[in-house]
């Protein structure tokens, strides 16, 4: 099954009528995400203004058992504007993703932090990060970081060059 397109429910950044798209399913426990963070950047850099970069939570729980707490907190994020600061955020922070941990990332990024807790203790987001890891399930992602490179699943190395061939094709 392919991957499900862009939608309104996605954390798209660059220009909506942008000729090239990469998609990535990451999870903000996982080494290899935080570390593709910087090759992201610079694919985003070189085809800057021709590039849609869209985020996917695909949260591991086998292995990260926080990762599902990260993913819900940028969507309380997200729901104050601040999804992409608060992305970057967890990225690097090292892996510390206590519900007290997340706290002070909001409260550094300007959230209403009352607000935020109350949302992660709810679960308001649960369901919201279920349906991109059921997106990528179904169409057989099951390791992150996984990247969809205008519209077809990227299974090379994942380099600024390979993935900037890739989208350029």
């Amino acid at each position: 099954m392919p991957v499900p397109p862009l939608n309104s429910d996605d954390h798209v950044s660059g220009p909506a009528d942008a000729p090239l798209e990469l998609i990535m399913y990451g999870d903000f426990q996982c080494p290899y995400c935080s570390a593709s963070q910087s090759i992201v950047a610079r694919v985003r850099k070189r085809l800057d203004g021709r590039l849609r970069f869209a985020f996917r939570h695909l949260p591991l729980h086998e292995v990260h058992p926080d990762a599902q707490r990260a993913a819900e907190a940028s969507e309380a994020a997200a729901a104050q504007g601040k999804f992409w600061e608060m992305h970057d955020a967890l990225y690097a922070n090292g892996g510390r993703f206590s519900f007290d941990d997340l706290a002070e990332v909001a409260g550094r990024l300007g959230l209403d932090v009352e607000r935020f807790r109350a949302e992660l203790i709810d679960g308001a987001y649960t369901g919201r990060v279920e349906r991109d890891a059921e997106g990528a399930r179904a169409a057989g992602i099951a390791a992150t970081p996984a990247f969809i490179v205008n519209g077809v699943r990227h299974t090379e190395s994942f380099d600024a060059g390979s993935l900037v061939d890739a989208l350029t094709r």
